[in-house]
């Protein structure tokens, strides 16, 4: 998907969003003080693109428009989220996540339920768009901190069009991130390998 994916697609996972429910707690009072602000990738770290080098925005706070494809805030605390978006000069885009949570158990379920969003994301396109075929895959999980997990997301609409996307969401203690690499075409042009390294590198250089 570009994973701009499609207008049709967004539209409809705005409404299965609000159907997911809350499923974390809020957080407690007196939460643990603020620690460090987890590090981002830099655009060398993502994986390499054939014909154009990529090109790293500014860390900026809040949640990134481009990641709520699959992922949402629906159901979450009200917790600090930070960002940042890569581009290349093509049509290839990738954005960074991270969140850190009140405790480490909040952190554990907070993975969990992004995690859980992300497997079912083609599922949901599907029923909000009937003109666009989705399909998901589990790519596995990667022995990095807490735990890390990659999937893929491919859709094609009724006119033709193929977007193809991989997201991973993992954990360090109390910080949790997510990473997306996303272009036109399918699952063969996914650059699986590449991904899950730049994944183990986003949860180790948190901190």
């Amino acid at each position: 998907m570009s994973l701009r994916i499609r207008t049709s697609a967004c539209t409809a996972l705005a409404v299965a969003a609000l159907a997911a429910g809350t499923v974390l707690t809020a957080p407690a009072a007196g939460a643990a003080p603020k620690a460090a602000a987890p590090k981002f990738l830099s655009a060398s770290q993502l994986p390499p693109h054939p014909s154009s080098s990529w090109t790293a925005g500014p860390v900026k706070d809040g949640f990134p428009e481009g990641l709520g494809t699959c992922v949402s805030t629906e159901g979450v605390p009200s917790y600090d989220y930070r960002h940042r978006e890569f581009r290349t000069d093509l049509d290839t885009n990738a954005v960074q996540l991270t969140v850190v949570a009140d405790t480490a158990a909040h952190a554990k379920a907070l993975a969990k339920h992004y995690d859980d969003l992300i497997r079912g994301c083609a599922d949901r396109i599907e029923q909000g768009s009937p003109d666009i075929e989705a399909k998901g895959r589990d790519y596995g999980k990667l022995p990095v901190e807490e735990g890390a997990r990659v999937r893929g997301v491919h859709t094609e609409s009724s006119g033709g069009a193929t977007d193809i996307a991989l997201l991973s969401v993992g954990r360090d203690g109390r910080t949790v991130t997510v990473v997306q690499w996303a272009q036109l075409g399918d699952f063969g042009d996914a650059p699986v390998s590449a991904f899950k390294k730049t994944t183990t590198t986003a949860v180790n250089k948190l901190y």
